[in-house]
């Protein structure tokens, strides 16, 4: 996956993995079963509107709270392509990269978006574009070893992949 396109989801600050997935849940081990219940506490309506490749924006620190990968997991098996954000968990952005999850830190799109913008993301350059108001945000590409970890769908797949060449 070299981009993504889809509609917004807006969110504000401090979105934490038990309003991502919460906690009742978490005897689910499944993705599929997680994405039933993603974003429920914050969003009851998430799971009957989002669609395949539709992109979560949000404010400050998303992801944080547990360790986790549930959180990512959950949003990935929702159908979004891609998370942007002013700033993200540490390690809630390490575990959307390690199940291939892309996620994109940056300020100015996610104070411009606004919830149900069409945006389209270019993974290799970083570019943000707005596709509703024509605006254009820089965010941060990824390195070319976490491109391929996300185009591997996940740090298991990619170590596999590698392992048969």
């Amino acid at each position: 996956m070299k981009a993504a396109k889809g509609t917004v989801f807006k969110y504000g600050d401090n979105v934490d993995t038990d309003v991502i997935i919460p906690a009742r849940y978490l005897n689910s081990t499944t993705g599929e079963e997680l994405a039933k219940h993603c974003m429920e506490d914050i969003d009851k309506d998430f799971t009957k509107n989002v669609k395949e490749g539709d992109i979560i924006v949000a404010e400050k620190n998303f992801g944080c709270g547990s360790s986790r990968e549930h959180a990512p997991l959950s949003i990935k098996c929702a159908g979004v392509s891609c998370v942007i954000a002013k700033s993200f968990a540490r390690i809630f952005y390490r575990n959307s990269i390690n199940i291939g999850l892309p996620i994109i830190e940056c300020e100015e799109a996610a104070d411009a978006i606004n919830n149900g913008d069409v945006v389209s993301v270019d993974f290799d350059s970083g570019i943000i574009t707005d596709e509703t108001t024509g605006e254009k945000f820089r965010g941060q590409a990824f390195p070319e070893f976490m491109q391929k970890i996300i185009d591997s769908e996940g740090l298991i797949n990619y170590i596999n992949s590698s392992e048969e060449k």
